[in-house]
């Protein structure tokens, strides 16, 4: 998993103009777009500091979103830091105290409004915050070490 630091401190979906719900041919032509726009052979010397910047910040958000792994850890901290400013965390709950349901292959557990924490097998291992699928509570999900 990549560090902390590392993601989201930037909105490397922003850096490309693309959307987070973007597909990777998406996300390509996002680039290549921007690449495109930024090309001219007139420049003063802080011009082209300023596309070698932008150069790199495209090419960073290309390493993160264009590799199918790290782009769903990235979504996955951009989920929990949303969660995060959204509102305190009701609850800390161990991913053993929660049921399983075979149906779908997740974890849940019942919330206070009647509604459901749910989290995938996969997702279990990575995420920390689940909001409630009915209302605004959070709870942070505790493995037993």
């Amino acid at each position: 998993m990549m560090a902390a630091e590392q993601m989201p401190k930037k909105d490397w979906y922003s850096i490309l103009g693309a959307d987070p719900s973007a597909n990777m041919s998406d996300l390509k032509e996002n680039i290549k777009t921007h690449i495109n726009d930024k090309q001219s052979t007139d420049v003063s010397a802080g011009t082209v500091e300023e596309c070698v910047q932008k150069f790199i910040e495209i090419d960073q958000a290309w390493k993160i979103l264009g590799n199918e792994e790290t782009k769903r850890e990235y979504d996955l901290q951009r989920c929990e830091d949303d969660l995060r400013n959204i509102g305190p965390v009701d609850a800390q709950v161990y991913l053993e105290e929660m049921s399983w349901n075979e149906d779908d292959h997740s974890f849940y557990l019942s919330c206070r409004c009647g509604g459901k924490y749910s989290v995938s097998k996969d997702e279990a291992e990575e995420v920390s915050l689940i909001s409630c699928d009915t209302c605004s509570l959070i709870i942070e999900l505790l493995h037993f070490n």
